[in-house]
């Protein structure tokens, strides 16, 4: 596979993934692609932790699952992340960025531009959205095969001090290593992020995951084969709008937006 084609395909994987094993054949060219990324002065502050274990992957799901409830019911989510959520094709044409939730409960959808009020989150809460979309979160986690942590080497990732911005920029690079590596194996990936969004939750997987005082864990991943048909959970989003480079590219200086390219064409992509 070309790397262009691989970039032009990569995506979050936000459905079910298939309960086969990944092989270890594949677990080791991930790991391998990880490694290969660049580092400051050739650190490669990164370490990883590959769970396969039924019971850690059901605690930490339900971690998961009981953090995503949590955070929306009580709105810290909504109001955390509104500035990228969009709820309509113009809308998201508009901004060129952010998440368009395109699937949503029928019962919902008259509710969308209430979304962010005291109100609208009271809405959500009678109709069980938060518990809805914690329990499909729980089983998309347990569902998984394989999940990934990653974590940094403390001598390192030393917060204030500049070997902490490149060893963060060097994970950066391995994750889509890994990222870009599968889509050719046919495989998805998912940030697991919603213990992060409340206090005390990650702590709980940084101690069932035996995490060592020298290591920081930064993120949680689920990994697996991808369907053939991939289903979508009862509320989701998508993403493959893109900023045009006018947008996002100067030239010579910062005052000189880039001209000339935003008719050309453009990889599809969904994040």
């Amino acid at each position: 596979m070309e790397l262009l084609d691989a970039i032009r395909r990569r995506k979050t994987t936000n459905g079910p993934l298939l309960p086969d094993p990944v092989s270890e054949e594949h677990q080791r060219l991930l790991l391998e692609a990880a490694g290969r990324a660049p580092s400051q002065l050739n650190s490669q502050p990164w370490r990883f932790v590959v769970i396969e274990s039924r019971d850690t992957i059901e605690q930490i799901a339900r971690i998961s699952g009981e953090s995503m409830t949590e955070a929306m019911s009580n709105g810290t989510f909504f109001e955390r992340y509104k500035p990228y959520f969009r709820f309509s094709e113009a809308e998201m044409e508009e901004k060129r960025s952010g998440m368009l939730f395109d699937k949503l409960p029928a019962a919902l959808r008259p509710f969308t531009s209430q979304v962010f009020t005291k109100r609208g989150q009271t809405l959500m809460n009678t109709f069980g959205v938060p518990k809805t979309l914690g329990s499909e979160n729980r089983k998309l986690v347990a569902g998984s095969p394989l999940l990934l942590g990653v974590m940094l080497d403390r001598s390192e990732y030393r917060p204030g001090q500049l070997s902490s911005f490149y060893s963060v920029f060097s994970m950066g690079a391995a994750m889509e290593n890994i990222w870009l590596t599968t889509v050719e194996l046919g495989m998805g990936i998912q940030f697991i992020s919603f213990p992060m969004e409340v206090p005390g939750r990650w702590e709980e997987i940084i101690s069932l995951l035996k995490v060592p005082d020298d290591l920081e864990l930064m993120a949680v991943y689920r990994l697996g084969y991808l369907p053939p048909d991939q289903r979508r959970p009862a509320i989701d989003w998508s993403s493959s709008q893109r900023k045009l480079a006018s947008q996002y590219v100067f030239r010579e200086n910062c005052e000189v937006p880039q001209q000339g390219w935003d008719d050309a064409p453009t990889l599809p992509h969904e994040a």
